[in-house]
């Protein structure tokens, strides 16, 4: 696919409302305003890199506009204008405003995207001076009795203004967008730009070292967000190519201080709006069924796969099982993950479900970026020059799918190995959370599990990392390797890794807690794990980490129950979780809430009339209950009812110690919907 002209669309940025509205002045009050907008755009600097020769020319004939302004401001020849020249004022008001919108947008712009977009934007620039010669064409020179000097002065502007604009394109800056252009169909082609030309075309964007380059990758992101699907692939490649010539012309970036992976989305309060009303996740694909309710795509696939044939929320049956990207909800999503550091794929326009790759370009300028790193860091002389190139790796490692599995497939494993051990603090923390960003690629779980190396020296991070962040992404990748059920059985019978989990959940700082409970989390879903957690004590870490991480804790705790029965009753029963749970019940989050309610009916179920006495000496539990059937989520609501009902008839003795309150549960049904309303709510599984 050649890269042409209508690939680079205008940008799409939102003007001040000025720019469209004329100001509803009086007389004086208008010039005054056209006089402080000319002044304004005369005081602008001509754009230093491309559109310089144009930029000048229309800051200088605006120039020329602010002295008439002033001169009839100082001055006025008549008392009061005429329509006709109140009109022509307020249409140069609109002009001049856009004039400046028009500078202001192109000197912030990513200078890449704006040499692609040379041709727009100098037909812009000339439609602009073309429209300020008409106004003076039918300026009522004449109705104002202007002085000599004024006439002369507007012919002066008509004049320039009339003159014919071939400035406002640039030969040097079409020359090298054409330059530009070909190096992206050579790339596209698989062949490497040539080192020589690409200097040369990046000390003409003034892009001379990594950090002008690192920045240029950040404005050319925001671009990918301003654009429609195909522009937006196109700014992608644009990207590529920039993240190459700043490896190959500039070197590898020197990594900041103190680096800090991005967060997930289990560390932060997600708007109810954003998570899916099945999983209670965040949802990442947002779909419409035939109700107009909204889902994330996985979840509500896995239900109508299952059998349903109704609206999880609504209970109306699915007139079609045709699902609708809900593509507003999900830039809503997108944006908010940005602004909270939350990883999101939003923008990864490169790979589509069938493999099949829409932007052939972006994908060969990251291969090559990839070859070049890999092979630099295999002869890498010291820890500073790999921890370098490990750390452009690791940026790009979080970009996209695609990056991840060329950075795999370009054998860059065997080399992060190595790294793991470093007492380089900043090279191991570099090197293991890029194999944590690789493994958030499903078919790189199981090269990182296969290759020699990858997993031990993980592990060992885990255990002895030399920083608190390197032992947290660690778990972070233990985490995400449990994803896969055969690998979550495998960790799970290492008894290192265990308590290498256990040890930072109970010690390490809040957000490397976090990521050891999530991978406990996990690791805790398989029946024979779960024992030899309850075996390793991560009762203990629950109890200790439910009071600043209830919603992890709580979480774990109820699958852990779920899991081991009675075993893990026995240990329940012997100390004071019963309470804790009543507390989050009370103060938690509203999922912690819904967790704690789950957990405490499973504890009920299988413990009996002794479990029971505990959760009734709590202090205040039915209201707790009540409050919680009145306000929380619709499985909340459910539990809350059946925790009540078993409250209710242990205290009638009917609840003997090994009793199976399954009955209860499904007695309870009718008393949940009547604290729920007459609305049908989802169901979920305990």
């Amino acid at each position: 696919m050649a890269v042409i002209h209508d690939d680079f669309p205008a940008r799409k940025r939102c003007p001040p409302v000025g720019a469209f509205v004329p100001p509803k002045f009086s007389d004086r009050r208008l010039l005054q305003s056209l006089l402080i907008l000319s002044q304004e755009i005369s005081a602008l600097e001509p754009l230093r890199i491309l559109f310089r020769k144009t930029s000048a020319s229309v800051i200088r004939k605006v120039g020329l506009f602010s002295i008439l302004f002033e001169e009839l401001v100082q001055d006025p020849p008549v008392t009061s204008f005429p329509p006709s020249a109140v009109l022509c004022f307020e249409e140069l008001y609109i002009a001049l405003q856009r004039i400046k919108v028009l500078l202001e947008d192109c000197s912030a712009c990513s200078r890449m995207w704006l040499l692609m977009q040379i041709p727009s934007i100098s037909n812009s620039f000339h439609q602009l001076i073309v429209e300020l010669s008409t106004l003076l064409d039918i300026f009522p020179a004449k109705e104002l009795d202007l002085s000599e000097d004024l006439v002369e002065l507007v012919n002066l502007i008509k004049k320039q203004c009339s003159e014919k604009s071939a400035e406002c394109l640039d030969l040097d800056d079409s020359n090298l967008r054409t330059d530009v252009l070909k190096m992206l169909e050579n790339i596209k082609r698989k062949i490497v730009p040539d080192y020589a030309k690409l200097s040369e075309i990046f000390e003409k964007l003034n892009l001379t070292d990594s950090t002008s380059c690192s920045n240029e990758i950040q404005n050319l992101e925001e671009e990918v967000q301003n654009q429609e699907d195909k522009s937006r692939a196109e700014a992608i490649a644009l990207i590529g190519l920039v993240r190459y010539a700043k490896c190959v012309l500039y070197g590898a970036s020197t990594p900041k201080i103190a680096p800090r992976r991005q967060r997930s989305a289990a560390e932060v309060n997600i708007p109810a709006d954003f998570r899916c009303p099945i999983s209670l996740d965040l949802m990442r694909d947002p779909v419409v069924v035939s109700t107009g309710q909204t889902y994330d795509r996985s979840s509500i696939a896995m239900w109508i796969e299952s059998g349903h044939v109704t609206c999880p929320k609504t209970g109306q049956p699915l007139a079609h099982a045709q699902l609708i990207s809900n593509l507003a909800l999900k830039n809503l999503i997108a944006m908010w993950c940005r602004d909270q550091g939350i990883p999101f794929d939003a923008t990864e326009v490169n790979v589509k479900p069938s493999g099949v790759f829409p932007n052939k370009t972006a994908l060969e300028a990251t291969k090559m970026t990839v070859s070049f790193l890999v092979g630099n860091l295999t002869t890498a002389q010291t820890a500073e020059s790999a921890d370098r190139l490990v750390y452009e790796l690791r940026a790009l490692s979080k970009t996209d799918s695609d990056s991840r599995a060329c950075i795999v497939d370009a054998g860059a494993l065997p080399s992060l190995v190595k790294f793991l051990a470093s007492d380089n603090p900043s090279l191991q923390i570099n090197a293991v959370t890029t194999i944590l960003n690789l493994s958030i690629l499903e078919t790189n779980k199981t090269r990182i599990m296969e290759t020699d190396g990858v997993l031990s020296g993980v592990i060992e991070v885990l255990t002895y990392g030399s920083t608190w962040e390197a032992k947290g992404n660690a778990a972070a990748t233990i985490f995400s390797l449990t994803g896969v059920h055969a690998y979550r059985k495998k960790l799970g019978k290492r008894t290192r890794v265990i308590r290498a989990l256990l040890d930072l959940a109970k010690s390490g700082p809040t957000n490397s807690k976090r990521d050891a409970l999530m991978a406990i989390l996990n690791l805790a879903g398989d029946r024979e794990v779960a024992s030899r957690l309850i075996e390793a004590g991560v009762m203990n870490v629950i109890e200790e980490a439910v009071e600043s991480l209830a919603e992890e804790a709580v979480a774990i705790l109820e699958t852990v129950v779920k899991r081991c029965g009675l075993g893990a009753i026995s240990v329940v029963y012997e100390g004071s979780m019963v309470s804790r749970l009543a507390r989050v019940m009370r103060d938690g989050s509203e999922r912690a809430r819904e967790s704690a309610a789950a957990t405490l009916v499973s504890i009920c179920r299988k413990g009996g009339s002794e479990m029971a006495a505990q959760l009734s000496a709590v202090a205040g539990i039915e209201r707790v209950i009540w409050e919680l059937m009145g306000t929380g989520t619709g499985r909340a609501r459910r539990k809350a009812a059946t925790l009540l009902r078993v409250l209710r008839r242990w205290a009638a003795g009917l609840v003997p110690a090994t009793e199976s309150l399954n009955t209860v549960v499904e007695q309870s049904t009718s008393l949940s919907n009547m604290m729920m309303g007459s609305s049908t709510r989802i169901v979920l599984p305990a």
